[in-house]
């Protein structure tokens, strides 16, 4: 598991701001419970709770700035 910050990605930043939110609106519609809260932990328990442990213990250089 990594611990400390995580390496920045330009193309990656770019693409969640830009292709991603009309994939999102659309899958909202269509499926039921897509976008929920707790759904990723009914779905994938191992792999939902692999990335919330993530999430706690990296941070961006983004977060630096706050």
């Amino acid at each position: 598991m990594k611990f400390g910050m995580r390496k920045p990605s330009l193309k990656r930043s770019l693409k969640v701001r830009t292709t991603g939110r009309a994939k999102r609106a659309i899958k909202r519609k269509v499926v039921p419970g897509y976008g929920k809260p707790g759904m990723g932990f009914v779905k994938s328990p191992k792999k939902s709770v692999k990335n919330a442990v993530y999430k706690r213990t990296t941070f961006s250089i983004w977060d630096l700035f706050k």
